[in-house]
C-alpha cells in the first residue's frame, strides 16, 4: 500500500507511521533504521526495489531522502509504502524541496526509531569522507557504492580509501565476498605452500579488483600485482578474470570461465568449476546490514592498497 503524503511535514509523517503500523504493516520487529541518500536523477525504483528484497532478511523502517535543490519551494513531498510495497519493512521516501535539500539530517531525526542502529546507504553518489557528512554522523554504519563509478575503477577507491573512518564499508567489498571464499578454499588444498607472489587481472574500471587485490596483499603479506584485462567480449560476468598464486611448487590459478563459473586449478587434483554470479545490489545490501559492527578486514583491505603494483596484462 502506498499513502500520499504531499506538501507534508515530518509530525504528519510520524502520525502516518503510527497509523499504519496498527492497520497495514507487518513490520513488528524492526532490527534497525536505514536511512537511503538519493537524488532525483537516480533510478528510485530500483533502489527501492533492492530495500524491498533486503528487508526479508532485515525488517527496518527505511528512510529514502530525495534531494532536490533545484524546485525554489521549500518542501517536503511524502509518500508512505507499507504491505507489499514494503516488504518486511515499512519505508517513507520524502522529496525535499528547495532549502530542505540540504537540511535532511533535520528531516529524519523525528522519524528514527528508538534504541536501535542507523546505517546510512548512498547507492549512488557519495560524499568524500561519509563520517563527516550531516547522515553520516548520526549513523553507526555507512555504505558506499564505488561501484556506480563505473568510469573510475581504481582512483574511485582510493578516493574511498582516504576518506575511511571506522564504520564505513562499501558495496564493492560486499561484491567479492564469494569470490573470497573460493580464493581461500583453493589455499587450502593440499600440498598447502606458502604463496610467494600474486597477480590478479581485470577491467581497469573494476573497483572490486582493486579491493581484492588490496584484501590478498593484506592477508597473505606477499607482493600482489594488478594487471588489467578487459573481458571477453559479450561477457558480462564477475569482474575479476583471473587470479594466479606463484608457489615453490604448485601454482594455483582462478580464472572466469564464463559468465557464471570460475575454474580453480590446484597441482596433484582435477580441475574444479565454480558457480559464481555476479551478486545483485539487494544481496550485497542485505550483506552490509548484516554486520552493524567495524569491518576490520574491509579497513586493512582498504590500507593495503598502497601496496599493490599495477601492470599490464
Amino acid at each position: 500500500m502506498i499513502i500520499p503524503l504531499p506538501q507534508t511535514n515530518t509530525r504528519t509523517i510520524v502520525k502516518e507511521l503510527t497509523s499504519a503500523q496498527e492497520h497495514y504493516t507487518h513490520a513488528t520487529g524492526r532490527v534497525l533504521t536505514l536511512i537511503v541518500v538519493a537524488s532525483a536523477s537516480d533510478d528510485i525504483d530500483n533502489i527501492l526495489d533492492s530495500v524491498r528484497t533486503a528487508s526479508h532478511e532485515h525488517p527496518s523502517r527505511v528512510l529514502v531522502v530525495i534531494a532536490n535543490p533545484d524546485n525554489p519551494q521549500t518542501s517536503i513531498d511524502a509518500e508512505l509504502r507499507v504491505g507489499g510495497e514494503a516488504g518486511s519493512s515499512e519505508i517513507v521516501v520524502m522529496q525535499l524541496h528547495g532549502a530542505l535539500a540540504g537540511q535532511a539530517e533535520a528531516v529524519v531525526t523525528p522519524l528514527l526509531l528508538p534504541d536501535t542502529p542507523i546505517v546510512a546507504w548512498w547507492p549512488t553518489r557519495a560524499p568524500h569522507n561519509p563520517a563527516q557528512d550531516p547522515i553520516g554522523r548520526i549513523a553507526q554504519r555507512r555504505i558506499t557504492n564505488v561501484l556506480h563509478e563505473a568510469s573510475s575503477g581504481r582512483e574511485a577507491l582510493q578516493s574511498v580509501a582516504s576518506g575511511y573512518s571506522p564504520g564505513d564499508s562499501d558495496m564493492a567489498w560486499a561484491a567479492i565476498t564469494l569470490w573470497r571464499g573460493i580464493v581461500a578454499s583453493a589455499l587450502d588444498r593440499y600440498p598447502q605452500e606458502p604463496v610467494i607472489s600474486a597477480t590478479i587481472a581485470g577491467p581497469a574500471a573494476a573497483p572490486a579488483v582493486d579491493i581484492a587485490a588490496g584484501w590478498l596483499a593484506d592477508r597473505l603479506g606477499v607482493e600482489v600485482n594488478r594487471e588489467y584485462r578487459e573481458a571477453t567480449a559479450g561477457r558480462q560476468g564477475f569482474p575479476i578474470e583471473g587470479l594466479h598464486f606463484e608457489r615453490d611448487s604448485s601454482n594455483v590459478t582462478i580464472k572466469v570461465v564464463d559468465n557464471d563459473t570460475v575454474k580453480v586449478s590446484v597441482p596433484g587434483s582435477p580441475a574444479s568449476l565454480v558457480a559464481l554470479n555476479v551478486r545483485t545490489q539487494a544481496e550485497m545490501l542485505s550483506e552490509e546490514l548484516r554486520h552493524l559492527d567495524t569491518d576490520h578486514a574491509y579497513a586493512h583491505a582498504l590500507r593495503a592498497l598502497g601496496r599493490v603494483t599495477y601492470g599490464e596484462s
